[in-house]
């Protein structure tokens, strides 16, 4: 039977749906998010229509869905089974894909329990959109909880043991103070004689997490800071003031850039009073380029709905050209990006890569450079974002793509 008459039939069968639109015709974009995660796995079909309407989500007309959309402020459409049929018509003939949520990822948040003096887009997103999340850290990650958790994010957090690299501007900072003392302690709690050593141990368990099925996302200092941690696991980086000792003469040489995820072939910056780990950041935080952030803007890529369904989920928004917006990791350089890793959104005719996702063994990670999508130049000690203030944020969205990644229906994502 010829598809279309296939469609008809169904259309004879299929109860009413609701459309939330994801296009500039939705009201809250990040909320959007949060119901679709709250009713995945339920007796509901969930879908997300990759391409259409700025990636629109399909729920059954049921009294309760329509009743957390309404008290959300979120906003949808009535479908009928012949409007159904039509849209899966045109998802058929043009660069789109249906893709049904059929599992809600248990995520989990990398963060220290003790509150240091920045903020986390991802967990403000997740608590914007009503997400709900474990906080675990270095104590549950040695002790085997990883495995607990489909998806894990990483945040503004320094897997070398040099604190950030603060030194300069925030040694004598109680919270400076504070976070070396509570760090040494607990890489002795946990059988360590250096914080670096302890973080490195962190790092492997990450990747071996991944590398076992596990879905990563990371932004900020988190992405090149990994790497960097994975890539030194036989050589020390770290200065005195950090662990005790200086670091090893013949460091760079001993860098193994075969167990990183994403980045190669990088020179590290070891200097205490430079505000830079290596030269994978561009700008270099020690030497920003302060862009105008009316003008700063990045570009998402196009894909093939249908035959790359991992970056066309990763990069669904209602626009083409997102806002730029700086951290201690901005961007990445182009040079040193593995070939195997896929550029999701750089800025155009330049080596400034923003957002970018690989495959490491049976798992995926996705970096994303900067620290906060609407704050274009946050420092430390300046107050959370009001996400209430952008329910439409592109630059939000894409966080929030990440966490649905998971729940997508497995068969659809082969690569």
């Amino acid at each position: 039977m010829h598809p279309f008459l296939i469609l008809c039939f169904i259309s004879l069968c299929v109860s009413q749906k609701l459309i939330v639109p994801m296009d500039f015709h939705q009201t809250d974009h990040l909320k959007a998010y949060g119901i679709a995660y709250s009713f995945i796995g339920k007796e509901y079909k969930i879908e997300w229509v990759l391409n259409y309407r700025g990636g629109a989500f399909i729920f059954p007309d049921q009294p309760e869905i329509r009743q957390r959309l309404v008290l959300k402020g979120v906003s949808f459409e009535a479908l009928s089974g012949q409007d159904y049929v039509s849209i899966r018509e045109t998802v058929e003939q043009e660069n789109m894909e249906v893709i049904e949520l059929q599992k809600a990822p248990k995520i989990a948040v990398y963060t220290p329990k003790d509150k240091l003096p920045w903020d986390d887009a991802v967990t403000l997103a997740l608590t914007y959109a009503e997400v709900t999340y474990d906080k675990i850290y270095d104590e549950e990650i040695l002790n085997g909880h990883l495995s607990k958790y489909d998806w894990l994010h990483l945040h503004h957090e320094d897997f070398t043991g040099q604190y950030g690299k603060f030194y300069a501007n925030y040694r004598n900072a109680q919270w400076y103070i504070e976070t070396q003392f509570k760090s040494e302690e607990r890489a002795r709690k946990l059988g360590f004689t250096k914080v670096s050593e302890e973080k490195k141990a962190v790092a492997r368990t990450i990747k071996a997490y991944v590398d076992k099925g596990g879905f990563m996302f990371a932004m900020c200092s988190a992405t090149d800071a990994l790497d960097i941690a994975l890539a030194a696991e036989k050589t020390d980086i770290a200065e005195h003031m950090f662990d005790g000792d200086g670091i090893a003469p013949d460091y760079q040489q001993k860098l193994d850039f075969t167990k990183t995820f994403a980045f190669t072939d990088f020179n590290l910056l070891t200097n205490p009073y430079q505000y830079e780990y290596s030269t994978i950041d561009v700008p270099p935080s020690h030497q920003p380029r302060i862009r105008d952030a009316e003008t700063d803007y990045f570009s998402l890529f196009d894909f093939s709905a249908k035959y790359d369904p991992i970056p066309t989920m990763l990069t669904q928004s209602h626009v083409k050209t997102v806002k730029g917006f700086m951290g201690q990791t901005t961007m990445f350089r182009k040079e040193h990006i593995k070939s195997h890793v896929t550029v999701l959104g750089q800025i155009e005719e330049s080596n400034e890569i923003k957002y970018i996702y690989g495959q490491s063994g049976k798992g995926f990670f996705a970096f994303y450079g900067g620290h906060d999508p609407e704050d274009y130049t946050h420092a430390v000690g300046d107050p959370p974002t009001d996400l209430s203030l952008h329910k439409n944020s592109p630059g939000y969205r894409l966080i929030l793509n990440n966490i649905l990644f998971p729940a997508a229906k497995k068969k659809k994502l082969k690569t």
